[in-house]
């Protein structure tokens, strides 16, 4: 089987760990602020703060805002449900705006149409690691004064007028699950550039701990979204190999453009000039009088692993129960969703894995 993906894991992630374990401090500590400093370096940011997990990181970011009941936040309506779960947990509204099938991102032009007086920020996903337009994004949020969270989870070293993603709003939420470019095996980082903010942030992961001159006080309700050394540890062998990594995906995702390209019957994704896309996945639309499922279960058949991208979300079951929406409104949410698949993509494929994936996918569709 060509996997989907599959994390890049050498002897030296083995060996990393190997070393925190056998120190017997496991919790967030010395490997963990490593990891840290080595991301604010990477993207020229004044705080990383490491999490549990992204979708953590989404959710701090929510709350360190003060964003909550009565409030919404614009969210594209592809995306996996945790952009639009988190800001449900903090008791706000997700308004949901369809996406550019060109990109996958959402459509910037459907934002102010949604725009209320209860709107207080916008949580742009880079989609697939396509950078978002956030300079539409950021002059939509000044006129209205909103805040920016950037979910940027699948999106680290991706770039956007040469700056990186998760950088340029107010926070910046990335991802390290084994999907990513690297992984700690679950992980999150938070990105600012606002000291209080991140003061903020370190204390809600820590149950709300504040520490002064040895003194301890617990100053917040808070969590329990610390990232282990361990995690840590893995994260810091990995980030010394992120951009050959991105590199390598790159190289993959133009081999897929060069044998797919003549194919009529698939759209294929967005590219960008300036370092705007990762290709944290390679997903492709088929023409709509191809069934998407028979062709994913053929190319499975044949030792393929493809899957979804993302999901409409006005259509999952919890949002379609509570609120109402009008289906009209996300067409292209829907049809990216209903036709689209995700096809191999990681730095441990061969030219001749991508070879055979594209001989595979044009038999099928053509």
């Amino acid at each position: 089987m060509i996997r989907l993906c599959e994390p890049d894991i050498s002897d030296a992630e083995f060996q990393a760990v190997y070393e925190v374990l056998k120190t017997g401090y496991l919790v967030q500590g010395a490997r963990v602020r490593e990891l840290e400093e080595k991301i604010e370096k990477y993207l020229h940011v004044q705080h990383a703060i490491a999490v549990s997990n992204g979708t953590a990181a989404l959710h701090l970011a929510l709350i360190a805002l003060k964003i909550g009941p009565g409030d919404e936040v614009i969210v594209p309506d592809f995306s996996f449900p945790a952009t639009a779960n988190v800001v449900e947990l903090v008791g706000a509204t997700p308004i949901f705006i369809d996406i550019n099938l060109e990109t996958f991102n959402i459509d910037t032009e459907k934002i102010e149409a949604k725009i209320s007086k209860n709107t207080k920020a916008i949580i742009p996903v880079h989609e697939f690691g396509l950078a978002a337009n956030l300079d539409a994004i950021n002059e939509i949020c000044e006129k209205y004064d909103l805040k920016i969270i950037e979910d940027a989870a699948c999106a680290l070293g991706t770039c956007y007028h040469k700056e990186f993603v998760g950088t340029k709003g107010d926070i910046g939420c990335f991802s390290l699950h084994p999907r990513k470019a690297i992984t700690t095996g679950e992980g999150g980082i938070i990105a600012t550039n606002k000291s209080e903010i991140a003061s903020k942030l370190k204390i809600l992961r820590n149950h709300g701990m504040y520490v002064k001159d040895n003194s301890i006080d617990f100053v917040l309700a808070g969590f329990n979204y610390r990232m282990t050394d361990i995690q840590g540890a893995l994260g810091n062998t990995q980030m010394d190999k992120l951009d050959s990594i991105i590199n390598r995906r790159r190289e993959l995702a133009n081999l897929y453009f060069e044998g797919l390209s003549c194919n009529n019957n698939l759209l294929l994704p967005g590219m960008s000039r300036d370092n705007g896309h990762t290709y944290q996945t390679y997903y492709v639309i088929l023409n709509r009088k191809l069934n998407r499922d028979s062709v994913m279960r053929e190319l499975r058949e044949q030792g393929i692993e493809c899957n979804y991208g993302a999901y409409p979300l006005h259509s999952l079951s919890y949002y379609k129960q509570k609120y109402s929406y009008d289906a009209s409104e996300f067409m292209n949410s829907l049809f990216a969703f209903g036709q689209g698949i995700a096809l191999p993509l990681h730095s441990r494929l061969s030219d001749t894995d991508i070879e055979y994936v594209i001989d595979k996918v044009n038999l099928l569709t053509q």
